[in-house]
């Protein structure tokens, strides 16, 4: 029995992750600061510590008296379209507190340390997205990603720091937090309806993703420890089949049964249009992951959320750069803010 750390564990993916090792028969620790999450979400055979990555005091507390034989990393705050906006936040979270585990796993002998990251890395113009290009990211959130990646692989060099690195794109699934309205469109939109709003879409709505079930990703992510083939490795995990952005409000409206509820373009926003990645690595290392389609996930999504209701979050309080702010958000913190 591994005793494994899953931070971000009460959040959308990391809870998945701690149920699919409680399952494989791990004594789990999640750590998470709630500022995303739920404790409802984690599953109760595992134990939920509040605290921050940032923390390292805490990180190296937390160490020192569970004695972890793995550390899965799933926390992050990933709005990447916000993360231009939010430079120190968003380094900070992803980046400082990702060391803070890093040098804690070092310290304390983890056997492996398994990495979150994601298809932001790759930037734009580079498709299918392989694990052998060069990673070129655009935004804030993928160069901290990246920036991880690359610690990751030094700290394996130099200290022998077994790790593997998953980049996931654009998962939903139940447990996601449709309350978040800066990631996580499938969310967004079921909540809007769920709200009596209109759809939010930022531009023509023909940027394309390939959606991830999030049921289809975690087993990998579990296995990954006890995967020889895996360690020292990247690997893209995901959906292959690609969708508009407006297929997918209509895919969401008829799931929820208002096919024809309006939606609202705003003007586009700085983003990579079109982003999907190839699997084949991932499936010569795992075997065949399960593949879910997207009408199928989304209504398991959408009957799941009707049973918790919607969500309601506060626009982020802390925008350090306003200039180029999309005008949606920008008036959703002065709405906020009030007179």
């Amino acid at each position: 029995m591994a005793r494994s750390l899953v931070t971000g564990g009460a959040g959308f993916i990391g809870a998945h992750v701690v149920t699919a090792l409680c399952d494989r028969g791990h004594e789990v620790v999640a750590l998470d600061d709630l500022s995303g999450g739920f404790p409802d979400n984690v599953d109760e055979r595992a134990r939920l510590v509040e605290g921050s990555i940032v923390d390292h005091g805490l990180v190296d507390d937390l160490f020192a008296r569970e004695g972890f034989e793995r550390v899965f990393h799933c926390a992050a705050y990933a709005a990447e379209g916000l993360s231009h906006f939010i430079k120190r936040f968003n380094y900070t979270n992803n980046v400082i507190g990702s060391v803070n585990l890093i040098n804690a796993s070092v310290n304390h002998d983890v056997d492996c340390f398994v990495f979150t990251s994601s298809i932001a890395v790759y930037g734009a113009g580079q498709l299918p997205m392989t694990e052998s290009l060069k990673p070129e990211p655009e935004d804030s959130y993928g160069i901290a990603k990246y920036a991880v990646e690359q610690e990751l692989a030094a700290s394996r060099e130099m200290f022998g720091l077994d790790y593997v690195t998953f980049r996931p794109h654009n998962v939903y699934g139940e447990l996601q937090n449709i309350g978040d309205r800066y990631r996580n469109v499938i969310g967004i939109f079921i909540n809007q309806i769920m709200q009596g709003e209109p759809l939010s879409i930022f531009g023509d709505g023909e940027q394309t993703r390939a959606f991830s079930y999030v049921g289809d990703i975690v087993p990998a992510i579990a296995a990954a420890p006890e995967t020889p083939a895996a360690r020292g490795e990247t690997f893209n995990v995901g959906a292959d089949v690609p969708y508009s952005i407006n297929q997918l409000a209509q895919a969401v409206k008829e799931a929820m049964g208002v096919a024809e509820h309006p939606a609202v373009h705003h003007e586009a926003r700085s983003e990579v249009v079109h982003a999907f990645s190839d699997h084949t690595k991932a499936r010569e290392a795992f075997g065949e992951a399960g593949v879910t389609s997207l009408e199928e996930g989304v209504a398991r999504m959408v009957e799941w959320a009707r049973r918790h209701g919607p969500r309601a979050t506060a626009p982020f309080a802390g925008i350090e750069i306003e200039r180029g702010l999309p005008a949606a958000w920008r008036q959703e913190t002065a709405a906020e803010a009030g007179p």
